[in-house]
């Protein structure tokens, strides 16, 4: 049960003179303990650093001991790895690092669709239509991957608003987004979904004609195999937390939408290749730590990969990674496949007051009432396991 999980309560942090020691109930002093080995975080954003774009009040704290106001002495390695997007990395670390009052470096933060980055090369020179994000600023961070041949939904509404004909766009949108391709003859290899995106009824339009037309968005005169069409979602989750009381609908609840509509139009076809991206994905994971073993690297700090198979066995793995976040279903199930510990915040998502348990496969390593206090437990708990 959550409830004994282990939890911060009595552990505190002081600064001294000379040194900080950790002091739970009846343990020694650090300097008796063998020396520490250093953790290395990854850090959801939003419900655990952020609630929309207020930065909670534990954040900053966290932050300086990550710094170097800790009982190592030194700088302790962490990336982000948000299922959030939309925008371009360099956009996001300067409003994060605007927000958190400290430069944070590009290659530290990790978007749900960063990792298209490394498939671009695959659609060099096919076309792909790109979902979610506003106007055309997703086109431009698809350009910046390596996608070269791509549209989004309103290009297609403004080559013909018969395709979708309850929106009417600006005449500025008009000019932003007209073409004078024919669409009809333009063959679709890949729907990406980026981002969340902002009108749900045009895009499931548009994704169903180009699924139903084998890649084309003519209206097929005889029912095609759409196996060929690849459809990448990038963000499984359903739920998101800002600052509305309740959690908000994210890209899962589109894709949930999007299932319901094809189940009914597609006809008998086959179903598109889908590929789901994001947390708690194996292959997000992975990509987050390659990027974390550079980060570390540039810090001496090793890393230790534990085993999938040992966390929630054990309550905690061998790895000295840990992320923290505030949703079971994508940041404590997806370091639970990757072997890695966790610390499951309350400050978004989560709410063990309606959920006291977890099913095994995303139960936290760890648990604490916001960032500060996991940060401080999580270096406890590798003080404690150098002992």
């Amino acid at each position: 049960m959550i409830s004994a999980m282990p939890t911060l309560t009595n552990v505190r942090f002081v600064r001294t003179s000379r040194n900080w020691r950790s002091q739970p109930p009846g343990r020694r002093c650090i300097s008796t303990l063998l020396p520490p080995r250093t953790p290395a975080f990854v850090f959801d954003i939003d419900g655990v650093l952020l609630r929309g774009e207020t930065v909670l009040e534990p954040t900053r704290n966290a932050f300086r001991i990550l710094h170097g106001e800790n009982p190592f002495n030194r700088k302790i390695p962490y990336i982000f790895l948000t299922n959030g997007g939309g925008v371009s990395e360099e956009t996001r670390c300067l409003n994060l690092s605007r927000q958190l009052g400290f430069d944070i470096p590009i290659n530290r933060y990790i978007q749900s669709h960063t990792i298209l980055k490394s498939i671009a090369h695959r659609f060099h020179d096919k076309h792909v239509l790109v979902l979610g994000g506003r106007g055309n600023t997703l086109k431009s961070v698809a350009h910046s991957y390596g996608f070269r041949k791509v549209y989004n939904p309103l290009d297609i509404l403004a080559w013909n608003h018969a395709i979708y004909p309850f929106i009417d766009l600006t005449e500025e949108e008009k000019m932003m987004h007209g073409t004078h391709q024919d669409l009809s003859k333009v063959k679709f290899h890949a729907i990406l979904v980026f981002h969340d995106p902002r009108n749900w009824g045009l895009d499931i339009q548009v994704m169903c004609d180009i699924l139903r037309g084998n890649g084309f968005l003519a209206e097929p005169t005889s029912i095609h195999s759409a196996t060929d069409v690849e459809v990448i979602f990038c963000n499984p989750d359903l739920l998101w937390k800002n600052e509305w009381e309740g959690p908000r609908l994210g890209q899962g609840g589109f894709r949930k939408a999007w299932e319901g509509v094809w189940s009914h139009l597609k006809m008998g076809q086959n179903d598109p290749v889908i590929t789901q991206l994001g947390k708690p994905t194996r292959e997000t994971y992975s990509f987050a730590a390659d990027v974390l073993r550079e980060v570390s690297d540039e810090l001496d700090v090793k890393l230790t990969f534990g085993s999938s198979d040992d966390v929630g066995t054990l309550g905690r793995s061998s790895s000295n990674i840990y992320m923290i976040g505030d949703n079971p279903e994508s940041d404590i199930a997806g370091a639970n496949l990757a072997g890695w510990n966790s610390v499951l915040v309350h400050t978004g998502v989560y709410d063990p007051r309606h959920r006291p348990s977890l099913p095994e496969s995303k139960r936290p390593t760890l648990e604490a009432k916001d960032v500060e206090e996991a940060v401080r437990l999580v270096i406890h708990e590798e003080i404690k396991f150098t002992r």
